[in-house]
């Protein structure tokens, strides 16, 4: 069987940035496959087109450019915002402020948005909104292990009902790492806001001391 629309498609794979001689981004092995329905709108075009026809135990190599990829690095945004929305109980989590830490947050508009923390300083935080992989070309080596019909219930869901279904490489939203990551923070004006959530350890390379905050 082919993959193929409205087929469920799981794939291992190792992601790389940029070429074959990049930097390892992604592994996925036997134990822990990424398992999708072809056509769901879940993942990029580019990268379900260079999986179309192809069959189980068949291997594959690809590249996608960051333009049919997750895009340039969008200025825009990069942005500042007051240090008072990461405060609980009237101190700042000194903790979750660290650089290089991925805080998930909220936009006004009910989005979900990771921020990679670049600076801090006794006023603002410097926060990165683009996808982790904004600018960089996606190189792909792996192989299909398995290819089969949805059922009728995993189509009408849109999504399969067995293990997480996705993976931060070729999802499209970034699902699993990052959600509506898409290059835009929509946090103008220092109109934010911040309610401190239960730690959470999402996974897919996202991070690590997460909140979520919302602004």
């Amino acid at each position: 069987m082919e993959a193929a629309a409205n087929k469920v498609v799981s794939i291992i794979y190792e992601l790389r940035k940029n070429n074959e001689n990049g930097e390892v981004v992604e592994t996925l092995s036997q134990d822990n496959p990424m398992t999708f329905i072809m056509g769901s709108g879940n993942l990029l075009p580019k990268f379900e087109e260079h999986l179309q026809g192809l069959t189980a135990g068949q291997s594959f190599k690809f590249t996608i450019s960051s333009e049919e990829g997750y895009g340039p690095i969008q200025e825009n945004a990069i942005v500042d915002v007051p240090i008072s929305i990461f405060e609980v109980d009237g101190k700042t989590d000194t903790n979750l402020l660290q650089l290089g830490n991925v805080i998930p947050m909220m936009d006004r508009e009910g989005r979900r948005l990771n921020g990679l923390v670049k600076s801090v300083d006794n006023e603002t935080v410097t926060m990165d909104f683009n996808h982790p992989m904004a600018g960089v070309a996606l190189h792909f080596t792996g192989e299909v292990t398995e290819v089969r019909e949805a059922t009728e219930e995993e189509l009408e869901h849109g999504h399969i009902h067995q293990g997480c279904g996705c993976s931060g490489g070729g999802c499209e939203d970034g699902s699993c790492s990052t959600d509506n990551a898409e290059g835009s923070c929509g946090c103008d004006n220092n109109d934010c806001s911040s309610e401190k959530s239960d730690h959470s350890k999402g996974g897919c390379g996202c991070g690590s001391h997460e909140h979520e905050h919302s602004h």
